[in-house]
């Protein structure tokens, strides 16, 4: 399956991406980070694998970049908290690929696991790494010629990274979720897990359009935020990312209809508000989303419009400002994902998945203003059309990781 505009929210949903404070030195190598692309021009789908250099945020392919993704039309991934496992979504094959990462960056594909419904396509990790949450397009008995709503898989990850049999939700082996839904996000805390629906082809006319299924999450129980028949939280047209900042206080969803970014506080039991200033105005289809470390500012890549825009938080409300030091910078073309390396957390990227690149930014922690990285944009040939990143950290940095998005990392 080839990758198209239309099929963008696949591709953009909030996935889970590692991001840090550490700003101490890594001895004898000038290599910060490792940062691993998904691709899918080829069948089965690549992985890209690069170098982050610590003092330029340049990136450099190592020898034997790119590796198989383990199956067909890898769309998300991510990876485990203590940066010793990559789990990667393949789309068309309904699986997930379970990699080792070595201290050579190379991965290490140890287990594939198949979902119980089809056409998986986000991904999140919650921060003690002991649960993956993995979104189906649909529920078992549906397709694409024969629609019909979503699940929520979840496994609990055992110490040696690999996955054990999937959480039950009674008789099934999944939570149900509405029509479409497009993008995952874990809060920080690990309290609660949020997905965003976009009803398309949803028979029922009341949900024609966006809406948010919330759960909150225990060591081994996943309970609904909202009761059954409930009417859940208004997402715009067609949410496609979704990232929590570090507070875990705030939610924000992208609307990649209406070029929207909507807000929500957090309540204790899980519930969504919106603010009652509303949405504010992204770029063109808006289809990825990731927040900085000190929860300051938000970043959100525009797949039309080929740009960044830029946002700070007011930490007390939660309401994104366009940013003053700028609020949009320039992209390749169609962006899909974008992310903040969890070493440092100065260098953000962005997978363009038409121009088959990655553009690379230092980021200013003092006002969040966006420059370009030495050397960027970088090709990701022969592997091409990069659909999503995520990055471990190599080296003696204390980063955290921390869930922000999507591109369906994601």
């Amino acid at each position: 399956m080839k990758f198209s505009k239309t099929g963008q929210a696949l591709l953009a949903a909030a996935v889970s991406l590692g991001v840090g404070l550490g700003l101490t030195s890594c001895g004898q190598s000038n290599t910060i980070d490792y940062l691993y692309v998904t691709a899918n021009k080829n069948n089965p789908g690549q992985i890209a694998i690069f170098r982050v250099d610590q003092q330029s945020g340049a990136l450099t392919e190592i020898k034997d970049s790119p590796q198989p993704s383990g199956g067909r039309n890898p769309v998300a991934e991510v990876t485990s908290p203590n940066g010793a496992n990559l789990y990667v979504v393949n789309h068309d094959d309904n699986t997930i690929v379970e990699f080792i990462i070595g201290t050579d960056a190379k991965l290490y594909s140890q287990h594939t696991y198949q979902t119980p419904g089809t056409e998986p396509n986000a991904i999140a990790i919650n921060s003690d790494g002991t649960l993956l949450f993995v979104v189906d397009t649909y529920q078992a008995t549906y397709s694409d010629t024969n629609p019909g709503p979503g699940a929520l898989v979840v496994y609990p990850i055992n110490k040696d990274g690999s996955l054990g049999a999937n959480l039950t939700n009674g008789n099934l082996p999944y939570w149900p979720l509405e029509y479409a839904p497009s993008t995952v996000n874990v809060t920080v805390n690990g309290k609660f897990v949020y997905v965003a629906n976009a009803n398309t082809n949803n028979p029922i006319g009341a949900n024609q359009h966006g809406t948010i299924s919330g759960f909150a999450v225990g060591s081994s129980t996943i309970t609904p935020v909202y009761a059954a028949g409930a009417q859940l939280p208004y997402a715009g047209v067609t949410p496609s990312a979704s990232a929590s900042e570090p507070t875990s206080r705030f939610l924000y969803v992208t609307d990649s209809a209406s070029n929207q970014l909507y807000t929500y506080t957090i309540g204790t039991d899980g519930t969504l508000t919106s603010l009652a200033t509303g949405p504010v105005t992204t770029g063109t289809f808006p289809d990825a989303i990731t927040i900085d470390p000190s929860g300051k500012y938000l970043y959100i890549a525009n797949y039309n419009s080929a740009n960044i825009s830029s946002f700070t938080i007011t930490q007390s409300t939660g309401q994104p400002s366009a940013l003053a030091a700028g609020s949009s910078v320039a992209t390749k073309t169609g962006p899909t994902c974008v992310m903040i390396e969890p070493a440092f957390g100065r260098f953000l990227y962005t997978t363009n998945f038409l121009d088959s690149s990655i553009t690379g930014y230092k980021l200013n922690p003092n006002d969040g203003s966006l420059v370009g990285t030495e050397n960027s944009p970088y090709p990701t040939s022969p592997a091409g059309q990069p659909t999503c990143a995520a990055a471990v950290t190599h080296g003696n940095h204390p980063g955290e990781h921390v869930q922000a998005s999507s591109g369906n990392g994601q």
